[in-house]
């Protein structure tokens, strides 16, 4: 089976700030990742032309078209990430699950409102197509991407 690599340059971090995710949105997430045969899954957000990459630490919403070049080696930008790792603070399984929202670019504090509405439709697509069987599995590589 061959497994393609996709590259995504993670910029500095503007802004950092606390919020939660409802618990159905982060279990369809965890049932998503269950399913890859490798340590992450792609959901595209068409409507938003974002690539959502899923892992057991974060999910990192990605620009589809913004392609850049660093040290000789092409990829896309994070745009927005949801850091996991406050996850075992959960006081329940169905209550408002914690993450930090991790903002790369400037003027996108309103993408993660958008992304509430817009990414469990993403997600009812994927799984549509998960159950016809599974896809092409990909590999995600997360490196840091610094302005020169």
């Amino acid at each position: 089976m061959r497994i393609d690599t996709e590259v995504f340059f993670r910029p500095e971090e503007i802004e950092r700030e606390a919020s939660t995710i409802r618990a159905d949105l982060f279990n369809r997430c965890r049932r998503a990742l269950a399913c890859s045969v490798t340590d992450c899954t792609f959901v595209p957000v068409r409507s938003m032309q974002l690539l959502a990459v899923i892992t057991r630490d974060e999910i990192v919403f990605v620009d589809s078209l913004d392609y850049a070049v660093r040290d000789g080696r092409g990829g896309r930008l994070i745009m927005l990430a949801w850091d996991l790792s406050r996850v075992g603070q959960r006081d329940s399984l169905t209550g408002p699950v914690p993450v930090e929202i991790i903002y790369f670019h400037e003027n996108t504090c309103d993408l993660h409102a958008r992304l509430m509405s817009e990414f469990p439709a993403a997600l009812d697509t994927f799984e549509k197509h998960a159950r016809a069987g599974p896809g092409q599995p990909h590999q995600a590589e997360i490196v840091p991407f610094r302005h020169s």
